[in-house]
């Protein structure tokens, strides 16, 4: 079948460089759904974008969908003639509905029955015809929260739109997009090539553009720009860091880069380098330099969107624009440090945490006490836990923040180090808020543990206990990411924390609620359902979670050893069949009493050789695997009871549980609780068990 290729390019406004490229993987979804709901196949599709358009190319496109046969079934042949085999109205009315003779049905078995049926051919539509629509409803579906109109135009985007190129091979596919009558004429370079550029076929789109100074291509911007501030580095010795948040805007920001390296001064080097980055990277867009030894040099590298003739002023007006917004950073910080972060503590008491949980003020104070509380269960020091946590919030008050709101907690370890604090309880004010993301580091310092628990496990209380906890998707104080966080420092920083019993410490802080009945255990459960998130993540089984879940470890450090012990375990050859007889062990025992289960085995009444040898196994393996659970070594200690397999089955095959004889059936019940016992030390493995 014939094909062509097919560009369509949206020429617009400077576009959002955070939205950039969402909406060009949105546009090449909306395009590629389209295509292949209109059963249209190609050879491949790709999508450009810049600041000023978005574009998608498909290659080898059908001109024409292919033909698809058609049935219309009918009557029944019974219906459809009488006795004497003459047509019926029924017949009759059947194919005049088709358009056809009666000679010119068929007759065909459907679903037990033979009728009538007729039989065409639906001939495939003009692509030529079907791609406006598609370009249409692709651009109506992509994410942009706030659309815009332009002129007298009711037609919304998300910035007004200048041009339309859709070509389908050589011809110009006719169409009005978005108000805008299609063609073959782009645009260059607004500075450097601002006239029309022609595009004949959609092979030649990124070489035409490419000489009408444009890069279409996200990817090989990108790459470029990398390369080119790298290279900026190279020449002066240093490493620029490139960061990938900030790699992505300026791509978004920029057409034809040019990397050019600036200068500040060196006497702002006493501010704190976070302040400096932050106001690099968030005002100017640039990236910042590090010596050999990571040490912050007074240079940034900035990517400009033309080549200058002079590159000389593009470099000058930069270092004129940091300045002033390196001046403030540095006016804050002086500022700043005139006052300690304590005697900021009461300006806390202006500041709504959440309506009904009070002032941040009050959440300190709260957060202090438990921190406190956490700290002894963990041998911390009591003191500097309650101290970091007084003096948690201070900096929220502070100028630096203020303009900086990102550097929170940052700007706190500075200036606690500043008025003498202890080195970790300054960390902590910075440790507090990790881990701020997924896969983000972890506190380095014990307080700093302490603090972060304590904080997250107070906001997390106080918020169930008003009842706003998360709703589906919806979790605007983010509690997941704060309950996933908690358990990532007890478990990934061995702490030996009871979460159940922190949580209650966590509720008697807030005296002032009248809390609701089994409040601790609803936020135990949150907590383990976040558990059990983190671990489908990392491919661990529903029934390994299930397994130890159904013990409620209180500790999350005992509760992950346990899981790992047990994931550890069903890979094991043993571990179905011990996990079907813990299954049936599970079934006996529930089905007699508690008595029964709690007598002690005497081995006088063995009568089988297999009970006498599940009953020797038994009293070997407890000897063995008792201290490696009391040491929580779990793994080594399901290993070991891995080797229980032969004598357990030879038991089941071998000794009828259920004797005639009381005694002799409740002995054998007896043997049964305690290989089931044993197991349990770590988890219920019938759980494992595949029915």
């Amino acid at each position: 079948m014939a094909t062509k290729d097919f560009l369509v390019e949206i020429g617009t406004g400077e576009l959002p460089p955070k939205a950039l490229r969402l909406l060009s993987e949105s546009f090449l979804d909306g395009i590629r759904t389209a295509l292949k709901t209109a059963d249209l196949a190609f050879d491949s599709i790709v999508p450009f974008a810049t600041p000023r358009r978005l574009a998608v190319r498909v290659t080898g496109l059908q001109e024409y969908q292919a033909d698809k046969a058609q049935e219309r079934f009918g009557p029944a042949v019974s219906a459809a003639y009488d006795k004497d085999g003459k047509p019926t109205p029924a017949a009759a009315g059947f194919a005049r509905s088709c358009g056809v003779a009666l000679e010119g049905l068929d007759c065909v078995e459907k679903d037990g029955v033979v009728k009538l049926v007729y039989r065409s051919v639906a001939r495939g539509g003009d692509t030529r015809l079907l791609l406006a629509d598609m370009v249409a409803r692709s651009l109506a579906a992509l994410p942009i929260p706030k659309k815009m109109r332009w002129g007298s135009s009711r037609d919304e985007f998300v910035r007004p739109v200048h041009w339309v190129v859709m070509i389908f091979g050589s011809d110009v596919v006719p169409a009005s997009i978005l108000g805008i009558s299609s063609g073959n004429q782009s645009r260059g370079h607004r500075f450097l090539h601002n006239q029309a550029v022609t595009i004949n076929t959609a092979a030649e789109y990124e070489e035409k553009l490419a000489a009408a100074s444009v890069i279409v291509d996200y990817e090989q911007r990108k790459a470029l720009i990398r390369k080119l501030v790298s290279a900026e580095g190279e020449k002066l010795g240093a490493r620029v860091v490139i960061e990938e948040d900030l790699l992505e805007e300026v791509t978004s920001l920029v057409e034809w880069p040019v990397a050019l390296t600036g200068k500040f001064d060196e006497h702002f080097l006493s501010v704190p380098r976070e302040a400096l980055v932050s106001s690099m990277k968030s005002h100017q867009k640039c990236f910042y330099l590090l010596d050999q030894q990571g040490n912050l040099l007074p240079s940034f590298v900035t990517v400009s969107n033309l080549k200058s003739l002079d590159p000389s002023q593009v470099i000058a007006g930069n270092e004129r624009v940091i300045r002033p917004r390196l001046a403030d950073a540095r006016f804050f910080y002086d500022t700043d440090r005139k006052q300690t972060l304590a005697s900021r503590l009461e300006q806390l008491k202006t500041i709504v945490f959440q309506q009904e949980l009070g002032t941040v003020y009050e959440k300190s104070q709260r957060v202090s006490r438990l921190a406190g509380l956490i700290a002894n269960e963990l041998s911390a020091n009591k003191a500097w836990c309650e101290r970091a946590a007084l003096l948690s919030k201070c900096d929220l008050v502070t100028n630096m923040v203020s303009e900086f709101a990102e550097l929170q907690g940052i700007i706190g370890n500075y200036y606690a180090l500043h008025d003498g604090e202890p080195t970790e309880v300054a960390a902590a004010l910075n440790e507090q808020y990790m881990p701020r993301f997924s896969g983000d580091k972890l506190p380095d310092t014990l307080t700093g543990r302490v603090l972060a628990i304590a904080d997250k496990l107070d906001t997390i209380v106080g918020l169930f206990a008003i009842g706003q906890p998360p709703t589906g998707s919806k979790d605007p104080f983010a509690l997941r990411r704060a309950a996933l966080g908690i358990l990532r420092i007890i478990v990934e920083k061995e702490l030996d924390l009871d979460i159940l019993q922190s949580i209650r410490f966590a509720c008697d802080g807030f005296n002032n609620l009248q809390l609701k009945p089994g409040l601790d255990n609803q936020v135990f459960e949150f907590l383990l359902d976040r558990f059990k998130a983190w671990y489908q993540a990392e491919g661990v089984s529903a029934e390994v979670f299930q397994s130890v879940l159904i013990l409620r470890p209180v500790k999350p450090l005992d509760f992950n050893l346990r899981v790992r012990a047990v994931h550890h375990f069903s890979k094991l050859p043993e571990a179905q069949s011990l996990a079907s007889a813990n299954k049936r062990v599970s079934n006996i025992l529930q089905k007699e009493t508690a008595s029964s289960q709690s007598g002690k085995v005497d081995p006088n009444l063995f009568k089988e050789e297999a009970e006498k040898l599940l009953a020797k196994v038994l009293e070997d393996q407890k000897a063995f695997v008792t201290p490696l659970f009391q040491n929580r070594d779990y793994t080594q200690g399901l290993e070991s009871l891995a080797g229980c397999k032969i004598a357990i089955d030879r038991f089941f095959d071998d000794v009828l549980v259920m004797d005639d004889d009381v005694v002799i059936r409740s002995n054998r019940i007896a043997l049964l609780a305690e290989l089931r016992s044993l197991f349990l030390k770590v988890a219920d493995i019938s759980y494992l068990h595949n029915n």
